[in-house]
């Protein structure tokens, strides 16, 4: 039988995906990040902290965008602690504590979104540690869809654009601005298939694997991302699994300091399908493409004030409040039950979870919730719940 003709790419299978994007997540040190900067001495690196950060303008500006999201459980804390204290989540001294390592030292510029006090403190601790860094607090508007909220970001995105292009050498033109806008449309379009054939067939397409093929794209170029994300979704067709009765669910909370891999691959082993998630949600902050018609930087900032997207960082005006949240996820999704999983002192998450807790039950949609933190190492209690809370479903329901 002949072989593939020359110059044909052979599709990697779904094992070998997964293993490139698990050895990404596990690489602490960024060494894919250092090889490609060495190949593309143009260009610099520019880490961004949770929720959302502009990372199309970071890329017209010649940076490569990564996500800063810790270290998890793979990381001992003991410089980062000297910078913190125990009551605050785990993300900033784990963030620290790699910086402090040199892990981070391939940055060039590092953004802060608005998300809390912690996250606004701990760019004031990094422009005292590291003076020759770029460091940026993303102040995002909040309130009304308003022309005024629209001004103020614009303004907000032009500045970062005028500063990033200043550090870089390279300011972009509208034509590069809208280029890289157009870019990050395919890739949030591609990470809205993902997200739309796991909610159709969680059993071929589960969280854990689509978590880690996520964190990849936090750390390779959105062209990379695009290739291997289009490979995975290739070899999940020519590789399907059987559907289980499992209970079909729906995490919140953990939109910020994620939970640790072994958390997600507990919760999916238990009887639960992950159908929808705010697992790194900056993937997903704006809900809709771009228009590429008109100024790129205005554009950008009408979609971010027009989103729909409902999180904790962000004020929702709905006469009904948060209450209406959960009930319509849940119903878009048809999940069975949620788990609202939530980092230990995540103040964002912690002050929403009652209201968002309170209209789903008035809706009569089973809830558990529990809290983690990123180096959490034992999930025996975590497993417990999760598979009680799957069997009841199963047993009872809504009742």
């Amino acid at each position: 039988m002949p072989g593939p003709a020359k110059g044909t790419r052979q599709p990697p299978s779904r094992a070998a995906i997964v293993e490139q994007v698990r050895e990404l997540y596990d690489d602490l040190d960024f060494s894919s990040v250092r090889r490609w900067l060495a190949e593309h001495p143009t260009w610099k690196a520019a880490g961004y902290l949770p929720v959302y950060a502009p990372r199309e303008l970071l890329h017209a500006c010649g940076f490569l965008p990564i996500g800063i999201h810790g270290a998890g459980d793979r990381l001992e804390i003991i410089r980062g602690d000297a910078f913190y204290q125990s009551y605050i989540c785990h993300l900033p001294r784990s963030v620290i504590e790699m910086a402090q390592s040199g892990r981070l030292d391939m940055l060039s510029a590092v953004l802060f979104p608005s998300t809390c006090d912690v996250i606004r403190n701990l760019s004031g601790i990094w422009k005292l540690l590291y003076p020759a860094v770029y460091v940026r607090y993303v102040d995002v508007p909040q309130g009304a869809k308003s022309e005024e909220a629209i001004s103020f970001w614009e303004n907000e995105l032009q500045r970062l654009v005028d500063d990033l292009g200043a550090l870089s050498g390279r300011r972009p033109t509208e034509a590069d601005l809208r280029a890289s806008v157009d870019l990050y449309n395919r890739v949030r379009a591609m990470i809205r298939r993902l997200y739309q054939l796991r909610q159709e067939r969680p059993w071929d397409l589960p969280t854990e694997e689509l978590y880690l093929l996520l964190r990849a794209g936090e750390m390779v170029p959105p062209e990379d991302f695009l290739t291997l994300a289009e490979d995975y979704l290739g070899a999940v067709a020519a590789d399907p699994r059987r559907q289980r009765d499992n209970s079909r669910v729906v995490i919140a909370g953990a939109f910020c300091e994620q939970p640790p891999l072994g958390l997600i691959k507990s919760i999916e082993r238990t009887g639960c399908y992950i159908v929808d998630d705010d697992f790194l949600l900056g993937n997903r902050f704006l809900t809709h493409d771009v228009s590429l018609e008109g100024n790129p930087i205005r554009t950008l900032a009408e979609a971010f004030v027009q989103n729909d997207l409902c999180s904790s960082v962000l004020y929702e005006i709905k006469p009904t409040g948060k209450k209406e949240t959960m009930r319509d996820r849940a119903a878009a999704c048809r999940a069975d039950g949620i788990i609202f999983a939530t980092a230990s002192f995540c103040d964002p998450a912690l002050l929403d979870q009652p209201m968002l807790r309170a209209g789903a039950e008035e809706a009569g949609i089973p809830c558990i919730a529990f809290k983690y933190a990123e180096n959490t190492g034992q999930f025996q209690q975590f497993r417990e719940q999760a598979g009680t809370f799957s069997d009841s479903i199963k047993l009872w329901g809504a009742s």
